[in-house]
């Protein structure tokens, strides 16, 4: 069975290479695209209140699809380039996020761990 991530960290691989852009494709520029990607991805949410973010137009929804895809293109772009195994550190983050946030102390709360 293939990784999914494994999967898209080639193909990104294969695109970049085809294009010659892996000169472009250092670790700041990298991270500098995925944070303006991040960025455009908050735009339609922007002036939304509450739940209202949950039901999108579907042109709207199509246009935070992209950007979502965007952020993940990047983000896997630049694990490779750093040589991060990206579902390994999530679950590593998981579980330290466990540690710092115990539900007995953090169940429906908001604030953060220094604060519990």
């Amino acid at each position: 069975m293939t990784d999914p991530l494994i999967e898209l960290r080639d193909a990104l691989r294969r695109f970049a290479a085809e294009r010659d852009w892996d000169q472009f494709h250092s670790p700041r520029n990298l991270a500098t695209a995925l944070a303006v990607e991040a960025a455009e991805l908050l735009e339609p949410f922007q002036w939304l209140d509450g739940e209202k973010g949950a039901t999108l137009s579907p042109e709207t929804r199509a246009a935070v699809e992209q950007e979502m895809a965007d952020v993940l293109l990047y983000l896997v772009r630049l694990a490779d380039k750093l040589d991060v195994d990206l579902a390994a550190a999530a679950r590593a983050k998981i579980v330290k996020n466990g540690e710092k946030y115990p539900v007995g102390k953090s169940r429906g709360s908001s604030r953060k761990y220094t604060e519990i």
